[in-house]
C-alpha cells in the first residue's frame, strides 16, 4: 500500500464547485424584490380600491379594444408591406431597389408622433382626394379627406406604413440568412424563381424573422398610446378622460399598465408557443434530404 493512493476515475466523486457570492446575490435581490412589492401593495398613494374599481369600467375595456385592434390590423399590414418592399429590395431592378430604399429612409427618418400628427392633418394638404386625369383632365371622382382620414383611420394609417420600414428590414435580413446552396439546388432541380422562395427561402426564414417581428409587435402595442394626441379613444385617452375628472392620476395609470402588461404576456405566451412548433417541426429541406 502507497502513501499516496491512485484514485480512481470511475469511483471518485465530484465536489461541485461552491459559489457563495451567487447565493448572497440572490438572496439580496429576492429581498429586494420583496421590498418593492411590499412597497406597492400598501402604498397608499396607489388606492388599489380606486384601481380596481375602475379596471372593468366600460370606458378603459373600450379603449383596450380599440388598442388591440390598432395593433393587430398595423402589424398584418406591415408584415404584407414589409414583405413586399423586402422583396423589391432584393429584386435586380434597381428602381425597385431605390423605390424600396427611399421608402424605408423616409419612414425610419421621422418621428412617430410627428408622423401621426401629419398623417391627421392630411387635410390641409390635400383638402380632397380626387381620381382623374391630371394637369386640367376632367375628374371622375372627388371625395373629402377629411371624411377618409379620421382619427382611427388615421393611427392604424401611420402605424402600419412606419412599422413596414422596419419589418421589410426584418424580412430582407431573414431572407438573406438562408443560404444560397439551398436555392441553387432548388433551381438545378427545375423549381422556378416564385417557387424556390415560397417552399425553401421562405419557410426558413420566417423562423428567423418570427422573434423580432413579434418583439415590434409588443412595441408597437405600446406606442399606440401616442394616438391619444389626435384624440383615439384608446386605452390611454380613455384612462386620461376618466382621472381628467376625478383626479385620481395615480390610480388609473395603474390601471392602464396593467392592462398593458396583460396584453403584452398574452403575445410573448403566443410568441413562445409559435416559436416552439417552428423548433419542433422539420424543416423542408430535412425532408427532402431524407427522402
Amino acid at each position: 500500500m502507497t502513501e499516496h493512493a491512485i484514485l480512481d476515475p470511475a469511483t471518485a466523486r465530484h465536489i461541485p464547485t461552491r459559489h457563495v457570492w451567487r447565493g448572497v446575490i440572490a438572496v439580496v435581490l429576492l429581498l429586494a424584490l420583496l421590498w418593492f412589492v411590499q412597497g406597492l401593495a400598501f402604498n397608499q398613494a396607489l388606492d388599489w380600491t380606486t384601481v380596481w374599481k375602475y379596471f372593468l369600467d366600460y370606458d378603459v375595456l373600450a379603449g383596450l379594444g380599440r388598442t388591440v385592434l390598432i395593433t393587430a390590423i398595423s402589424i398584418v399590414v406591415a408584415v404584407v408591406v414589409g414583405g413586399l418592399l423586402a422583396t423589391m429590395r432584393l429584386a435586380e431592378s434597381r428602381v425597385l431597389n431605390a423605390l424600396s430604399w427611399v421608402y424605408v429612409w423616409f419612414f425610419r427618418s421621422v418621428p412617430l408622433l410627428v408622423l401621426l400628427v401629419l398623417t391627421f392633418n392630411l387635410s390641409l394638404l390635400w383638402p380632397h382626394v380626387s381620381l382623374g386625369i391630371p394637369f386640367g383632365g376632367p375628374t371622375f371622382f372627388s371625395i373629402p379627406t377629411q371624411k377618409l382620414i379620421d382619427p382611427l383611420a388615421a393611427a392604424i394609417v401611420t402605424f402600419s406604413l412606419q412599422q413596414a420600414a422596419y419589418t421589410s428590414e426584418v424580412l430582407r435580413a431573414s431572407i438573406l440568412s438562408v443560404p444560397l446552396g439551398q436555392r441553387e439546388a432548388a433551381y438545378a432541380l427545375g423549381m422556378t424563381r416564385a417557387r424556390t422562395m415560397m417552399r425553401v427561402v421562405f419557410p426558413q426564414a420566417f423562423r428567423v424573422a418570427l422573434p423580432p417581428i413579434a418583439n415590434d409587435a409588443i412595441n408597437l402595442l405600446k406606442s399606440t398610446s401616442l394616438v391619444a394626441f389626435i384624440a383615439v379613444p384608446d386605452l390611454m385617452y380613455s384612462v386620461q378622460q376618466i382621472y381628467s375628472s376625478n383626479f385620481r392620476v395615480v390610480p388609473l395609470l395603474i390601471v392602464a399598465t396593467l392592462w398593458y402588461m396583460i396584453v403584452v404576456s398574452v403575445l410573448s405566451a403566443g410568441q413562445y408557443v409559435v416559436e416552439r412548433k417552428l423548433r419542433n417541426a422539420p424543416s423542408r429541406t430535412r425532408q427532402g434530404a431524407s427522402a
